[in-house]
């Protein structure tokens, strides 16, 4: 069993054999002017867990630099029945649920209120080991034939095409250094802020991010200056395409509700 932090404790965190959990006090800087958890932030968090599991079993950025080897995702689908906020302490934790064929990896979410135990956020990703060199993904019976998976979903929603749309607005955004990360491609994360940034602060400052599903497709280079974000909203749902000189480099579902 997980020792709760005390309340005066930053942070802890430990391995099991079965699930990765780590609790934390969230910060007043990972808030948005309602005192909810930013969409950047709370990507952060997932792949932050995500990652410090992955370096416990062996997987990490230790494995993959002495490889010449990266974890890229493919999708992520983010369920959030209630947004952490700043009175929260809260427990995420993390575990590879399956595979789908020999190349795609699941890695499922849980986020709780860590004093009531309430579930905040569940979220599933799918994601690919590739080859650094030739940027194609690897078989995983090649280079890690006995990764262990936990047969249990958090989220359990199928990783699909996301339809296009004819997008109601548009706007360009300028691509920056910091949007990089070790693996020499834009975060994961800033994915979500271009999306939702792109609805505008009245429209934010009006309503809640209740889930998001990203789809990532073709990496953005280091040549790219300048970003398009499609965006179209209907029902409470915004989709938005993201893309340069008409290469389409993810796709992002938004649903919101009132706040």
């Amino acid at each position: 069993m997980a020792k709760y932090l005390a309340r005066d404790a930053p942070v802890v965190y430990y391995c099991t054999m079965k699930k990765f959990r780590i609790q934390k006090r969230l910060s007043a800087y990972q808030m948005d002017p309602t005192g909810s958890l930013r969409p950047l932030m709370l990507m952060n968090e997932l792949q932050a867990a995500a990652d410090i599991h992955a370096e416990e079993i062996g997987l990490g950025v230790s494995f993959c630099r002495e490889n010449s080897l990266a974890w890229v995702a493919l999708f992520f689908h983010v369920d959030i029945p209630k947004m952490p906020n700043a009175s929260n302490d809260i427990v995420i934790e993390t575990w590879p649920s399956s595979r789908e064929g020999g190349l795609r990896a699941i890695r499922d979410f849980l986020i709780t209120d860590a004093q009531t135990g309430e579930v905040l956020v569940r979220a599933t990703s799918q994601w690919v080991m590739i080859d650094m060199m030739t940027r194609r993904p690897v078989a995983f019976a090649e280079r890690i034939p006995n990764l262990v998976e936990i047969n249990e979903r958090a989220l359990d929603l199928p990783f699909e095409k996301f339809p296009d749309f004819d997008p109601n607005s548009s706007q360009i955004v300028a691509r920056r250094y910091d949007d990089y990360d070790l693996n020499q491609h834009v975060n994961n994360a800033v994915y979500a802020v271009w999306a939702t940034e792109a609805l505008g602060v009245e429209f934010r400052g009006k309503h809640r991010l209740r889930g998001i599903s990203l789809n990532f497709k073709r990496e953005i280079s280091f040549d790219v200056k300048e970003l398009n974000i499609e965006t179209a909203y209907k029902d409470k749902k915004s989709a938005h395409r993201i893309s340069s000189e008409g290469v389409i480099h993810a796709y992002v579902v938004c649903d919101w509700v009132p706040r």
